[in-house]
């Protein structure tokens, strides 16, 4: 998948936008008043771009380009830095239209392996104020749109004032009118946005917008988001001060989502009017570098991540997000409404290929046909070489623009008796194959379940499903390499019905805090229909949750994590319903799931610091950073086993280093009462998903 880039928005002294008055204006669209308003702004624009007091300026630039990305169904969790440059840019503008800028300044960081190239006119700020259309760069990513105030664009959209607020710039203040503006045919290319114009003057002091589905070129594209900030120079020319260009891109590595988000800021300073430019400044490409060894000397000062503004890490900038929701979840709409296509369908390389105790080598696969109206139907399948038998899933969806979603499935496969998978599924299959360590409990579910999810408040993600369920033990049938197998558990068979709930909220920031959390709740009623136990039948409620937050500490990042769980019921719960812990993530220095009964507690903490190392080149993918990541943690288990002999807690202690951009991790552990030494080597939990 090509990645394109964007950039905007930067330096110096920025407009300091204080809403000291925001008053929501219940006007409709093309009222009087809003129409009146923008007529005088079409005017003041069509006077300005005819005013000949300007004859030239130059300008300095200073902005950051970032690429970000993220993974996951719903986009769960904040887009992770891969990339991100800093520029200085030398700014130069002619009469009538003459561009040009020079970039002296240019250095990087590589956070995770990428070999993400811009695009040239995406290194540029736009300094023509777009005359009567609306043209990005080269035009490659987003077809040219009439301007909302030109005259084009006045037949073309629709006006609504939405609030009043005022703004300084410099020593003055203006009482500016933020007006939203909508097509009125949005099957056609268009903006999105808002207009913010000096009540007083009618001059446009701010622009914000997006794009219609026609106008993006890409149908990968999501939205393409620009925020267009002017300045008063010399108490007459109203030059640009602040821009900011979000290119969202989605797509698909297998069938696991994916988002690749570029970000750029520019800050522009240090204007002077009428400098009397020399036409041949402006020979040849509009944007030029400075020479290799004059762009790695220019003196930035700090180092680029610190100096990173931080809502660039953010799942979206607000300022961007307050006036371009709209804009985005039309064009999801209208991507939701028009793809009919029928595309190969895994969310894993497991799914593709694993290896466990039961099936042995297991090779699958999947297909997804696109209805239209946000509806597909989905069928995935796998067969296993050891058992001789299919596992498989049949599924139709829905999904709004959004993120609302609902589902029937019909599914005959395996089930996990664990609450928390303790290694990445390609771990799991090397270790199964090769030593005969499968970290898996299996047992197998039949299952026929209806479920709906939607996002709420606060970044909560909810979910509810109602499944009829038949369960039953599972028999090894594989042969490792070296070693033998441990028996599966010995899960009861039963049928039943169970309404569960399940809620997920990623990266709530509490001060310097982040946290994660999720939540799963079920109640069921279950009959058992094998061994001494035939016959009883019963309620059963479940709970699990999972909490991790990090904040710095001590020059390095402290990260908890706690893990528990804990079952109910009228009747003693099969062995398949009993909270687990013990492997790398739950109980560390423990065997796999050498602990189980009604309730268990996991609590973690651990300390992680950069410290030197070695550097290595991944040639055009970029280099590791001469850093890795050293923790010490710690580990304390409870489990309730009903006055057995693991009852209680347990600790264990352990190191980890984190290299290559953190995304391989080695752990060796030991644990203090009943446990033992243990190794591991896995990839970062944030690629386990897709392994």
């Amino acid at each position: 998948m090509r990645l394109v880039r964007a950039a905007l928005v930067c330096c110096a002294v920025p407009l300091a936008l204080t809403a000291q008055q925001r008053v929501a204006d219940s006007a409709s669209w093309n009222d009087v008043p809003t129409l009146r308003l923008i007529d005088r702004a079409i005017a003041r624009r069509a006077a300005q771009l005819a005013d000949t007091g300007l004859v030239d300026y130059a300008a300095q630039a200073h902005g950051y380009l970032t690429f970000l990305a993220q993974v996951g169904d719903g986009f769960p969790d904040p887009p992770k830095v891969m990339k991100t440059d800093e520029l200085a840019v030398e700014v130069y503008w002619r009469a009538p239209d003459q561009s040009k800028q020079r970039i002296v300044g240019r250095r990087d960081t590589l956070l995770l392996p990428t070999d993400i190239q811009y695009h040239r006119d995406h290194l540029a700020i736009i300094q023509n104020n777009f005359p009567s259309i609306i043209r990005l760069g080269d035009g490659d990513e987003v077809r040219d749109v009439p301007h909302p105030l030109s005259p084009a664009g006045r037949r073309s959209y629709d006006f609504a004032i939405s609030d009043s607020l005022m703004i300084r710039t410099n020593d003055r203040e203006f009482d500016v009118v933020m007006v939203s503006v909508r097509p009125r045919d949005d099957r056609q290319p268009r903006a999105v946005g808002a207009v913010y114009i000096d009540r007083e003057t009618a001059t446009v002091v701010r622009m914000a917008f997006s794009f219609t589905r026609a106008a993006l070129r890409d149908k990968y594209l999501e939205d393409v988001s620009v925020v267009l900030e002017n300045g008063l120079v010399d108490g007459r020319f109203w030059l640009p001060r602040r821009q900011e260009i979000e290119i969202r891109r989605s797509g698909s590595w297998l069938d696991f989502p994916t988002r690749g988000i570029i970000r750029g800021r520019w800050e522009i300073c240090c204007v002077r009017t009428n400098a009397g430019l020399a036409s041949m400044l402006f020979a040849g490409p509009e944007v030029v570098h400075a020479p290799s060894a004059d762009l790695r000397s220019y003196p930035f000062t700090g180092a680029i991540l610190d100096r990173l503004p931080a809502d660039v890490r953010a799942a979206t900038d607000d300022d961007v997000r307050a006036v371009q929701e709209t804009a985005r979840e039309l064009v999801r709409a209208q991507s939701l409404a028009r793809v009919r296509a029928t595309n190969p369908a895994v969310r894993s390389i497991s799914d593709i290929a694993r290896v466990n105790r039961v099936e042995g080598l297991a090779l699958g696969g999947g297909i997804r046909r696109m209805l239209g109206a946000g509806l597909s139907a989905n069928l995935r399948g796998r067969y296993g070489t050891a058992n001789r038998r299919w596992s498989g899933a049949l599924e139709l969806a829905w999904r709004r623009a959004d993120g609302t979603n609902a589902w029937l499935r019909a599914l005959d496969d395996h089930a996990d008796a664990g609450d928390e998978a303790e290694v990445s599924g390609v771990r799991n299959s090397l270790a199964a194959q090769e030593f005969g360590t499968d970290y898996t409990d299996p047992y197998r579910e039949r299952v026929a379940s209806f479920g709906a999810g939607r996002a709420v408040a606060d970044g909560w993600r909810w979910s509810v499903a109602l499944e009829r369920r038949q369960e039953r033990a599972l028999a090894v049938h594989a042969t490792p390499a070296t070693g033998r197998y441990e028996p599966t558990i010995a899960a009861e068979a039963l049928q039943g019905w169970r309404l569960g709930v399940a809620a997920r909220r990623a990266s709530l920031a509490l001060g310097a805090a982040t946290v994660d959390a999720q939540l799963a709740i079920f109640t069921e009623r279950i009959r058992l229909d094998a061994g001494a136990r035939t016959g009883q039948a019963g309620w059963i409620g479940r709970a699990s949750v999972g909490v991790e937050g990090s904040w710095p500490a001590w020059r390095g990042t402290l990260v908890a994590r706690t893990i528990a769980g804990g079952v109910a019921g009228g009747f003693s719960p099969p062995l398949q319903r009993l909270v687990r812990l013990g492997g790398p993530v739950t109980g560390p220095g423990f065997a796999y799931h050498q602990f189980a009964g009604r309730a268990a507690l996991s609590q973690r903490v651990e300390w992680q610091r950069r410290v030197p190392f070695i550097p290595l080149s991944f040639g055009r993918f970029g280099k590791v950073p001469s850093t890795l990541t050293w923790a010490t943690f710690a580990t304390g288990l409870w489990i309730d086993t009903h006055g057995e002999p693991a009852q209680g807690w347990h600790a264990a202690m352990g190191i980890a280093a984190m290299a290559l951009f953190d995304q391989l991790r080695v752990d060796v552990a030991r644990g203090v009462r009943d446990g033992r030494w243990t190794f591991g080597v896995d990839f970062a939990r944030s690629l386990w998903p897709i392994l």
